[in-house]
C-alpha cells in the first residue's frame, strides 16, 4: 500500500516510516527535505499520486495558541485538499489525549486540527496518544537556565514513540474508523520525576524544580486531564525501560 507520512522526519514520524517500510508499504515522506511544504501546500499534489492513505504526525515547536492553530489549520486543510483531488481514501491523524478538555496553548491547534478533519470529505481516523518518552529531554532543553531546569507540574503517562507508530500502521491498514480508543503508556509519572531520571541517566548535574503553571492550562497539566481513562489502550515499554535503551 502506498502510504504518505506527513512529518515523517520527526520524533514519531521516523518510527512511522520505519514501521511502514517493514510492513511492506511504499512510503512517501511529506517534509521539506523531500520537497514538500505542508504549510504552503507546495509539492503536495505531485506527492499524492497513487497514495492510498495519509498518516499525519506533523508537529510544530510552539506554546502559542495562535501559532499552533495557524500551523495545524494550514497543514490539515492542505493535506485534505490534496487528498481529495488525488482520491486518497483514508486520512489518519495523531492527536493528544485530553486535548478537547485542555484547548489551550499548543493544544488549541490540535483541537482545530481534529475539527477540520471531522468536517472534511476524506474518510478519517484519529488516534489520541499521551506524551512520548522523548518529551522529558525536550522539555528540559526548553526550560533550562544554566544548571537549573524549571519543569511544569504535570502528570504524564509516557509511551514509546515506536509503539504509537505500530498502532498507527495497524489503523492505516484498516478502514477509516473515526475516533479510536486512546493510547497511553503503561504507567503514570510526574514530569519532574521523569526529567530527574533523565538527567541522572546522562550523567548531568543540575537542579530540577517543579513549578505549577497558573490558569486552566496549568490545571489540566496537573489534574490528570492529559492521561488516559479506563476505556483506553496502553503500551508496554515503561519510561525506565526506555531510558535503559538509550545511548548518551
Amino acid at each position: 500500500m502506498k502510504t504518505a507520512v506527513a512529518g515523517g522526519t520527526g520524533t514519531v514520524g521516523e518510527h512511522v516510516v520505519e514501521v511502514a517500510r517493514a510492513r511492506g508499504h511504499e512510503v512517501v515522506v511529506l517534509s521539506r527535505s523531500s520537497g514538500v511544504d505542508l504549510v504552503s501546500g507546495s509539492g503536495l499534489s505531485d506527492a499524492m499520486a497513487g497514495v492510498e492513505v495519509v498518516i499525519d504526525v506533523a508537529s510544530t515547536k510552539t506554546v502559542s495558541a495562535r501559532k499552533s492553530t495557524e500551523f495545524f489549520s494550514a497543514v490539515t486543510r492542505n493535506l485534505l485538499a490534496a487528498e481529495s483531488a488525488a482520491g486518497v481514501g483514508h486520512h489518519l491523524a495523531l492527536s493528544i489525549v485530553g486535548v478537547d478538555r485542555a484547548p489551550h496553548a499548543y493544544y488549541a491547534g490540535k483541537v482545530e486540527q481534529e475539527n477540520i478533519i471531522r468536517a472534511g470529505s476524506v474518510p478519517w481516523t484519529i488516534l489520541r496518544a499521551t506524551q512520548f518518552h522523548e518529551f522529558a529531554a525536550q522539555i528540559r532543553a526548553q526550560t533550562s537556565f544554566g544548571p537549573v531546569s524549571i519543569i511544569p507540574k504535570m502528570l504524564s503517562q509516557p509511551i514509546a514513540a515506536s509503539e504509537v507508530a505500530e498502532r498507527l500502521l495497524e489503523l492505516a491498514e484498516m478502514s477509516p474508523a473515526g475516533r479510536v480508543p486512546d493510547l497511553g503508556g503503561p504507567r503514570e509519572k510526574r514530569m519532574a520525576e521523569m526529567v530527574r531520571e533523565y538527567v541522572r541517566s546522562i550523567g548531568a548535574r543540575g537542579l530540577v524544580l517543579e513549578v505549577p503553571i497558573p490558569g486552566a492550562y496549568g490545571r489540566a497539566m496537573r489534574d490528570g486531564t492529559l492521561v488516559t481513562a479506563t476505556d483506553s489502550d496502553h503500551g508496554r515499554q515503561t519510561f525506565d525501560q526506555w531510558l535503559a535503551t538509550q545511548k548518551h
